[in-house]
């Protein structure tokens, strides 16, 4: 059994017809046995997807009932969720290499947030991710239920007999992973010989995490979730407040400087020049941002200890440390090359109106 390391954070979802607990992952915790289903899930794994009655994102060819007699990967994921992100170089892999031999992969998109159950937001983030195998829409987390998934990314591996042989949940053990999908191919009749063995290596937001300087968790900052707030006074739920920084920011705390409404899934600045500070300690520093309800683009500015991020800018802000708000999404703020410190990241926002939900490191 592989030795975890320890889950990120515990989200609750709540669907319409009950509460889901979901945790989203940094690396594999669990495997089910061969021919045995994970936690009690469903015997019939592909009617699964079958009866679910959710519009798919991208369809099928032939529709859900051609997946029987085929080798199946089932991805849980959801498109602002870095841990399911950085799955993604893997899943093009295997998709590139094996669905002539008979591999479908499919993913099953279970929303975390209010504006992922959007469907046309849902299929311009399969375009802009470059997601070309099937998806299929949970927002009631249906399917995510009949297969008992235990968080993003999960993974479940069907057999062409239809039989569950193997499920994973969270980062990592993509070897092993690859080496069962060659398995089951080899035994629906296909020749994987001349498929090669090659790295796969994340670019961009999808590269691996920084584990062994990674000291920083996901930090909700709408007051359902929210831990390590440090603005004077507490929050305010609901309502719009003039808030201060804090005289000293711990590894980990996070505050608010001027107006602000913290929300139960999101916290949005109430007037221009709202700034968002976290004291971190983590190569990389994403922010997953709402844009504003009139549609306009929202500018804001980075600093890292005060000063520009320059070389230390993510992929969504510039070196001096300007970036903007378009799309709903997970952003990423910084990428350090340096040697990695405990530092404060601030963040002021040009215009009112944006959504900030929830920091999260690599």
């Amino acid at each position: 059994m592989p030795h975890p390391r320890p889950i990120g954070f515990i989200a609750t979802a709540v669907a319409a017809a009950g509460i889901v607990t979901a945790a989203c992952c940094t690396e594999a915790v669990t495997s089910a046995k061969a021919n045995a289903l994970p936690f009690g899930a469903t015997t019939q794994p592909i009617s699964a997807l079958e009866k679910a009655g959710a519009p798919w994102l991208m369809d099928v060819p032939g529709g859900a009932r051609s997946l029987r007699g085929k080798v199946v990967l089932i991805n849980f994921w959801t498109y602002s969720c870095i841990n399911s992100l950085r799955t993604l170089p893997y899943l093009k892999a295997w998709n590139e290499r094996y669905r002539d031999k008979g591999l479908i992969v499919v993913g099953v998109h279970a929303p975390e947030f209010g504006f992922e159950h959007d469907a046309a937001r849902d299929r311009l983030a399969l375009r802009q991710l470059g997601v070309t195998w099937p998806n299929i829409q949970d927002n009631d987390f249906t399917i995510w239920r009949d297969y008992a998934n235990q968080g993003w990314p999960g993974f479940a591996f069907v057999d062409a007999k239809g039989h569950l042989r193997a499920y994973r949940v969270g980062e990592g053990r993509y070897d092993g992973s690859e080496q069962l999908i060659r398995q089951l191919l080899t035994e629906a009749g296909q020749d994987v010989s001349d498929v090669p063995l090659a790295p796969v290596k994340g670019t961009g937001i999808e590269a691996e995490a920084d584990w062994a300087d990674l000291r920083s968790p996901e930090t909700y900052l709408g007051y359902d979730k929210a831990e390590g707030f440090r603005s004077p006074g507490g929050w305010l739920g609901n309502r719009s407040k003039a808030y201060a920084p804090a005289p000293d920011l711990p590894l980990n705390g996070w505050d608010l400087a001027g107006d602000w409404n913290i929300g139960a899934e999101f916290t949005t600045p109430t007037s221009a020049g709202g700034t968002l500070r976290y004291r971190f300690h983590a190569r990389d520093v994403h922010l997953v941002l709402g844009g504003a309800a009139d549609g306009r683009p929202v500018r804001f500015r980075l600093t890292i200890d005060g000063a520009a991020p320059g070389a230390s800018h993510g992929a969504d802000v510039d070196a001096d440390g300007w970036g903007e708000v378009r799309e709903d999404r997970l952003y990423q703020l910084i990428r350090q090359s340096g040697a990695i410190r405990d530092r404060t990241v601030a963040i002021r926002f040009e215009k009112p109106g944006i959504r900030a939900y929830v920091f999260t490191f690599g």
